[in-house]
């Protein structure tokens, strides 16, 4: 009976101090940076929290994701001084703060005061996903005095196998210099800007001539 007392008290004990452990709150182990991610809108759960340092032999950078309560940990950083700060969606891009593994840093984000200021930092996946190519029931093509689309496409798979094979062996398509062109006012329209572009530089030619394989006016509208 004494045995089994003694048992049941120390796993009670034992129980008990765990709960304690995990409400306790975060502090930074040796080589880790942890801390929490706050925002006027309270808890910032799903954003990046980025480490970086140039005092290594070559730049260095460690990302995370908050998980609940706004909480993340970049762990097994070397020692170096490292630039910690905050981008996520609907958030503008913090200040950095300089801290060494071991530190605890809690950061407050400012929500962006506006959609755009807000879009500038979506990731380039993100506005790649907005494309879209022509719907599967308007091929196959009927040319340029039809739907506009190449008359050889049969399918839409032939149109993206163009888009990932001509296009993106070269560009990054989603990011900012692919996706905005900055003398816009230059051109009657976005139609004309894209036309011009595609025909710029040593390449052009080649630019040029993918851009035709789609049915050219349609594939810069995809693009427009």
């Amino acid at each position: 009976m004494g045995n089994r007392l003694t048992g049941m008290l120390t796993c009670v004990v034992l129980v008990g101090g765990s709960l304690v452990w995990f409400t306790l709150p975060g502090r930074a182990a040796e080589g880790d940076i942890t801390g929490t991610i706050t925002s006027s809108n309270g808890s910032e759960e799903g954003v990046w929290v980025i480490a970086e340092t140039t005092d290594l032999p070559t730049k260095f950078i460690k990302s995370v994701v908050t998980g609940d309560g706004g909480r993340y940990l970049i762990p097994d950083l070397p020692e170096a001084s490292y630039k910690v700060w905050v981008r996520g969606y609907g958030l503008l891009d913090s200040a950095g703060v300089t801290a060494a593994p071991g530190a605890t840093v809690d950061i407050r984000a400012t929500v962006a005061p506006t959609p755009v200021e807000a879009a500038r930092v979506y990731p380039a996946n993100y506005w790649y996903s907005l494309i879209e190519p022509p719907a599967p029931g308007e091929f196959p093509g009927t040319g340029p005095d039809g739907n506009g689309i190449a008359a050889n496409l049969q399918n839409q798979g032939q149109w993206v196998d163009i888009q990932k094979q001509g296009c993106m062996l070269c560009h990054q398509l989603g990011n900012r210099i692919i996706r905005q062109i900055d003398n816009l006012e230059q051109f009657d329209s976005t139609l004309a800007a894209w036309d011009h572009r595609v025909k710029m530089g040593q390449r052009g030619s080649q630019m040029t001539n993918v851009m035709s394989r789609f049915g050219r006016e349609r594939g810069l509208q995809m693009f427009a």
